[in-house]
């Protein structure tokens, strides 16, 4: 039998089919690779320049308000625009394309400009989920929008150009590729096995318990056994829900304790401003009913030895498939034994 910890081979991830590569054994050679800068410096509750900051003028002109817990507006420089063509174009299936429109939004988390998701008390946090529904439940109502993505970029190497808490939705008239990949594994296992591919697998984890980093009466916040980026984490519902908008006031009350359990852990890691992309995956709007479909959360952290070494995804990863060199498991046990209290406070 292969060892799972000792030995290189693939695990699938079943939320898309695709394979990763692991290879445990690498994980103790030299680095003599790229060396990240670190910013610690702390910063000022409020900021002129920041377009973010309560009462502050954007780019465009306009001045946001003197809000008191969070904000939000339509991106001053969309991706994409609501008026845009939905024409497609083919040529002799070799030239392929199809007009794409949304809306794009950015919402600011709190008015203080030197607060995270990490540092945020969790009752602010609940703030945060209830404008991410509200946001959702505006946003389908629009019957050309399909898929409503919410995601949040934090750091400047993950390409955050202000460091003030925020986070974005784009909501499109088509569903993107991760969430179609997701979209046909689950209605495979649905189909056959009657239940969500993520309630199995979380039973599956809680019964093993290897990979958990911490869950509550409904959430469960895991290193996925497939997980690609080295401290990669999801975050599930123990209910088996396809929108957010579906959560009870206590499991809003949980996922903002999970958000803020993830994030402390993270910074607590190498004891700096951790950052990652995440994302919610839920099921497309405005085009039937998705049973199959499980509520989760993404969190992909480039971090790989230190707040100054940075995994990168080159070579055999944009050739061939994902590679990582810490196991799933060593990833969950550091992340599961680290203090949830931040290590600046």
């Amino acid at each position: 039998m292969i060892d799972l910890l000792e030995s290189p081979h693939m695990r699938v991830n079943i939320l898309t089919g695709e394979k990763i590569l692991v290879s445990p054994h690498r994980s103790k050679r030299p680095w003599q690779g790229q060396v990240e800068e670190v910013n610690n410096e702390k910063k000022n509750e409020y900021e002129p320049e920041c377009y973010l900051c309560p009462g502050n003028k954007r780019v465009d002109g306009s001045q946001n308000p003197d809000y008191q817990d969070n904000f939000s507006f339509v991106n001053d420089f969309s991706a994409l625009l609501k008026d845009s063509s939905t024409e497609k174009f083919n040529e002799d299936d070799l030239l392929i394309s199809e007009g794409l429109k949304g809306i794009c939004k950015v919402l600011a988390f709190t008015p203080r400009h030197d607060l995270t998701l990490a540092t945020m008390p969790k009752e602010d946090i609940v703030t945060v989920v209830e404008l991410w529904q509200k946001e959702f439940e505006e946003l389908r109502k629009t019957d050309w929008i399909k898929y409503i993505q919410i995601f949040e970029n934090k750091g400047s190497i993950m390409g955050c150009s202000n460091p003030h808490p925020h986070g974005q939705i784009w909501a499109q008239s088509s569903v993107p590729v991760e969430v179609e990949k997701e979209s046909v594994q689950q209605k495979k296992y649905f189909e056959k096995h009657g239940k969500t591919l993520l309630s199995a697998y979380l039973d599956l984890e809680i019964q093993k318990d290897e990979r958990i980093i911490h869950q509550n009466d409904s959430f469960v916040v895991l290193v996925p056994f497939w997980a690609a980026w080295p401290y990669e984490a999801m975050i599930v519902s123990k209910r088996p829900v396809q929108y957010i908008t579906e959560f009870t006031e206590q499991e809003n009350k949980d996922l903002a304790d999970a958000l803020s359990v993830l994030t402390v852990k993270y910074d607590n890691l190498f004891n700096t401003s951790f950052p990652y992309s995440a994302g919610i995956h839920q099921a497309p709007v405005n085009s039937g009913d998705f049973p199959e479909w499980h509520w989760h959360m993404h969190f992909y952290p480039p971090l790989l030895r230190s707040a100054t070494v940075k995994k990168f995804m080159v070579g055999y990863e944009m050739m061939a498939n994902p590679q990582r060199d810490i196991t799933a498991e060593l990833a969950a046990q550091q992340l599961k034994e680290l203090s949830t209290q931040h290590y600046s406070f």
